[in-house]
């Protein structure tokens, strides 16, 4: 990875919003910079991916497929395909997702771009699943594993929806979680339980073979080390007050979950477990292209809606 010396990420290019107010003046100029990204090798057709296009006359689909005669937008087939919302109102919800490190709320987005804040929150969990299923290899390594647990405190639950189970990740949902030391890009993952089952199939989607891997001292990860062939395992023993040993520790995962949780209680209170996988990869994207420059980090994001949807 390339050494800086500013501190941070200052060497990153970001972009201002009146620069961006600049960039977008028009509709026609959001929908020209998606299309630029969606179709970057020419226009094709989302339905039948044929090259056999024109531009139509028609009011919202400005384009035509002579193959399966068909009107189609760069929207079709989209995670925007159905949403009445300007192409404009979306880059700037882009913009304020990709700069807000800890996640913007619907509330100040329904603000700031005018509208209705259902709309705002489904926007953002549009935005959110745009970085699922990136194609990304396998971490060559070494890679920190931890894990994490989110939802809300016992102690401050309805005594009727108290579990009466005790501290610690009592009622919450647990996250598995994989950084790639050269690279800084994270991985995370919802499970049932974080038990040594689990673990190796994370590791064996996550990791290259042959890496190595760093943990805490938890006995689960420990069994499951054990068991992998090929991936040599190194472990710090926090309970001991050990967190670094050599080039052996877990504290940029552990930076990752830090982001997480503070979006949780300082900006959104609350994500649910229906939605929290999708809260999860918004910080994960969000985290793995944090070096690129903004204008980079939005035509990733814009070229991740593709051939996905949510209703």
């Amino acid at each position: 990875m390339t050494s800086h010396r500013a501190p941070g990420q200052a060497y990153r290019k970001g972009i201002t919003m009146m620069e961006l107010a600049e960039m977008f003046p028009t509709e026609e100029s959001a929908q020209a910079w998606l299309e630029a990204r969606i179709w970057r090798d020419g226009r094709v057709c989302p339905r039948c991916r044929s090259e056999r296009t024109i531009e139509a006359a028609h009011a919202k689909m400005p384009y035509w497929c002579s193959d399966c005669r068909s009107y189609f937008s760069v929207r079709v087939g989209t995670l925007l395909e159905g949403s009445k919302v300007s192409l404009r109102k979306w880059v700037w919800a882009t913009y304020l997702h990709l700069t807000n490190l800890k996640g913007v709320s619907s509330m100040k987005l329904h603000r700031d771009i005018g509208v209705s804040q259902p709309t705002a929150w489904f926007m953002l969990q549009r935005i959110r699943k745009a970085f699922e299923g990136d194609d990304e290899p396998p971490f060559a390594g070494p890679v920190e594993l931890d894990e994490a647990y989110i939802g809300g405190k016992e102690r401050n639950k309805h005594k009727a929806r108290k579990l009466k189970a005790g501290r610690g990740p009592s009622g919450k949902t647990a996250i598995l979680g994989a950084r790639d030391h050269r690279t800084g890009k994270v991985k995370a993952q919802m499970v049932g339980t974080p038990d040594k089952t689990a673990l190796l199939a994370f590791i064996d989607a996550h990791v290259a073979h042959g890496a190595a891997i760093y943990t805490d001292g938890a006995s689960a990860y420990n069994t499951a080390g054990s068991m992998l062939n090929g991936i040599r395992h190194e472990a710090v023993h926090h309970s001991v007050g050990e967190y670094v040993k050599g080039m052996v520790h877990t504290n940029g995962v552990e930076s990752f979950w830090a982001m997480l949780k503070r979006g949780y209680h300082g900006t959104y209170h609350h994500m649910s477990v229906e939605h929290l996988g999708r809260y999860v990869s918004g910080f994960e994207g969000r985290h793995s292209d944090g070096s690129a420059d903004i204008v980079d980090q939005m035509a990733h994001l814009a070229q991740g809606i593709e051939g996905k949807r949510l209703r």
